[in-house]
C-alpha cells in the first residue's frame, strides 16, 4: 500500500480518521467520482442473491459471498458519508434508494441457476475481472487524491478488493466443472469488461449527481452519463494502474502476467480509457 501502509480484514467505519477530514483537499470531480463508486458498492447485496442461486449447494462459497458481499456494502456506506461530508447537500440513502430502483438487471430478476456466462467457472472469471478493476480504481483513487480521509478509505478498500480477487480466483479453482479452453476464458473476460459500459456505471453516475428535481431538464441517456463517468475514471487512473489490472486479468485467464503481450494489452487498454475518456494527456507511469 501506499507509504507502507499494509490494510488487515476486518475493519469498520469506526477505524477511518473522520475527524481528519479536510474539505479545501476534497476535489469537486473526485466527489462525483466517489458518490458514483458508493452506490455500485452499497448494491452488493442483489449479487449475493444472484451468486448464491449460482452456487447453491455449495454451502462454503455461499458463506464467502455473504462475507464479501457484507465487506462491499460496508465500502459504500463509507465512501456515502465521505461525499457527505464533501458535499452536505447530499444524500447517500436517497441518492442509492434511485438507483437500486432503476437499475435492474434480468439475471437479478430471473430464477436462473445457471449464471450468465455459461458457467461456475465463467462467472468467477467474470468477478475476477470486476475485482481486478476495483482494487486498481481504488488504489488509483488513493494515489491521487490529498484528502487524508478518502486516501485512508480508499487504501481500505483497494486492499479488500485485492483479497475479494483471491476469494474468486480461488473458487475458480476449487470448481470441479471442465477446465473452459483459453480462448473461451478470453472472451468471458473481455465480454466483462466490455460491460463498464452498461447502465450499472452509467446509471449509478447520474442518480448519483443528478438531483431528483433535475431529471426533467437532465433525462438519463446511458451514452452520456458512461462518457461523463468514464472521463472522471480516466482523470484518476494512472497508467500503472491499468498495467496491475490487465495482470490480474491475465492471471485469471490463465495467460502469463508478466509477458510482452499482457503489456501490449495494458498500452492498448490504457489507450483505450483514455480514447472513452476523451482525454488526450500522456499517462505518467
Amino acid at each position: 500500500m501506499a507509504g507502507g501502509t499494509v490494510y488487515s480484514a476486518g475493519w469498520n467505519l469506526d477505524d477511518i480518521p473522520w475527524e481528519q477530514f479536510d474539505p479545501s483537499k476534497a476535489d469537486p470531480g473526485m466527489i462525483a467520482a466517489v458518490k458514483a463508486a458508493a452506490m455500485v458498492e452499497y448494491n452488493a447485496p442483489a449479487y449475493v442473491s444472484y451468486l448464491s442461486r449460482i452456487f447453491g449447494g455449495a454451502e462454503t462459497s455461499i458463506t464467502d459471498f455473504q462475507r464479501w458481499g457484507e465487506e462491499e456494502a460496508q465500502h459504500g456506506l463509507a465512501l456515502g458519508r465521505w461525499a457527505e461530508m464533501a458535499d452536505p447537500t447530499w444524500n447517500f440513502e436517497q441518492a442509492f434508494a434511485r438507483f437500486h430502483a432503476g437499475y435492474r438487471p434480468p439475471h437479478f430478476a430471473s430464477e436462473e441457476t445457471t449464471s450468465v456466462r455459461g458457467s461456475r467457472r465463467g462467472e468467477m472469471i467474470a468477478r475476477c475481472v470486476v475485482e481486478s478493476g476495483t482494487s486498481s480504481y481504488y488504489s488509483a483513487i488513493r494515489d491521487t487524491t490529498d484528502e487524508p480521509v478518502l486516501k485512508e478509505i480508499a487504501g481500505r478498500i483497494a486492499a479488500d478488493e485485492f483479497r475479494h480477487y483471491r476469494l474468486f480466483f480461488d473458487t475458480l479453482h476449487a470448481q470441479d466443472e471442465p477446465e473452459l479452453p483459453f480462448w473461451r476464458r478470453l472472451l468471458v473476460a473481455i465480454g466483462r469488461i466490455n460491460e463498464s459500459g452498461d447502465d450499472e456505471l452509467a446509471y449509478a453516475y447520474y442518480c448519483a449527481n443528478v438531483a431528483p428535481e433535475e431529471e426533467a431538464a437532465k433525462p438519463y441517456i446511458r451514452a452520456l452519463y458512461a462518457k461523463q463517468s468514464f472521463a472522471r475514471s480516466g482523470q484518476i487512473y494512472r497508467r500503472h494502474h491499468i498495467r496491475k489490472l490487465v495482470q490480474m486479468v491475465a492471471k485469471a485467464v490463465g495467460a502469463k502476467p508478466q509477458s510482452r503481450t499482457t503489456e501490449a494489452a495494458a498500452a492498448l487498454m490504457w489507450r483505450f480509457l483514455q480514447l472513452r475518456a476523451g482525454l488526450t494527456r500522456s499517462a505518467a507511469a
